[in-house]
């Protein structure tokens, strides 16, 4: 695609705070999932809890039948990057698990994730996931409104790989607003392939980090949405919605670190 075909849709103030309410919503149901995550709990019955709440809140799933996806949320676990099935798998102690939520209230997005630990794992899932983590606030930080969209990739990217993991790169983040996927795509690495336009003010975008133990290739399982490891090693995934403002980038699903609240 080139520059003169991005259609990015700048929001006004007004329009931020719509999304900021989407996105207070979406950080409580957040805060709430990292409760019910735990051995012996299937990702389907975590699935039915989420809509649960999503709808309970006045708001809708913006997953469920999204290209047909069959379920509010996508969970993914261990090697599986993203794009998860729930279903009647279990979580077992050592496993990590990916949430990927997004929900829409009146008419706005808000979409985040985060990749949690499933009662104790071991000391490398531990670092991938506060890397990953970290990857993600490194990227938020270096949004400015007159820099160039690149500096989100290069911040994820320069982390990753000085601490030997490697950045998934067939799968970016995006704009997001009244669509669940606007322009831009948000590289999570040094890209030279993609439109790299200077950021606005107005700009709100979804910046998601995925970050594997291995390898950066991944695959598609034949369900058509699971996205896996092709080396089968750990994967993990953060995600915020982020409005770029003249003072700085504003988080609008923020809430407290995973990495803060300590071992699990």
């Amino acid at each position: 695609m080139s520059w003169t075909k991005l259609k990015i849709r700048r929001k006004s103030p007004e329009q931020i705070e719509h999304m900021a309410a989407s996105g207070r919503i979406l950080a409580a149901v957040f805060l709430e999932a990292r409760n019910l995550v735990a051995p012996g709990v299937t990702t389907g019955e975590l699935d039915r809890a989420l809509d649960a709440m999503i709808r309970d809140a006045g708001c809708t799933p913006s997953f469920k039948g999204y290209h047909g996806f069959p379920a509010s949320a996508c969970i993914s676990v261990n090697e599986e990057v993203v794009h998860g099935i729930p279903g009647d798998r279990k979580l077992v102690a050592g496993d990590i698990v990916g949430l990927d939520i997004g929900l829409i209230k009146d008419g706005w997005h808000a979409d985040s994730a985060e990749t949690l630990p499933v009662g104790e794992v071991d000391s490398e899932a531990q670092r991938l996931l506060r890397v990953t983590e970290e990857a993600l606030w490194r990227a938020i930080a270096a949004i400015a409104p007159g820099k160039r969209l690149s500096v989100i990739g290069t911040a994820v990217e320069t982390l990753a790989r000085a601490q030997g993991f490697a950045v998934v790169e067939t799968l970016v983040g995006h704009g997001i607003g009244q669509q669940m996927h606007e322009d831009p795509q948000v590289p999570n690495y040094r890209c030279f392939s993609m439109p790299d336009p200077v950021m606005d003010e107005g700009l709100v975008i979804a910046i998601e980090p995925m970050i594997n133990a291995g390898g950066k290739r991944v695959v598609t399982l034949p369900d058509g949405w699971t996205v896996v490891t092709a080396d089968r090693k750990l994967s993990a995934h953060f995600e915020h919605t982020v409005a770029v403002t003249a003072a700085g980038p504003r988080i609008l699903t923020d809430r407290p670190r995973w990495a803060s609240q300590g071992e699990r």
